[in-house]
């Protein structure tokens, strides 16, 4: 069901997650909302390349 680009797609997104989080609660905010944005743009990257993989396999 996953493969192993799922899973790395999924850790970067942790890690952003939490550098975002840590960021913010450390008191530097604006860094920390610049970087919770990269956490939908690595997904929908994510998503993008998943649908590519399997177009290219159907066809």
């Amino acid at each position: 069901m996953f493969n192993r680009s799922d899973f790395f797609i999924l850790l970067a997104v942790m890690i952003s997650f939490a550098l975002s989080a840590f960021l913010w609660f450390s008191g530097q905010r604006e860094e920390g909302a610049f970087t919770a944005l990269w956490v939908p743009s690595i997904l929908c990257f994510g998503i993008y390349f998943k649908l590519m993989s399997r177009t290219r396999i159907q066809s």
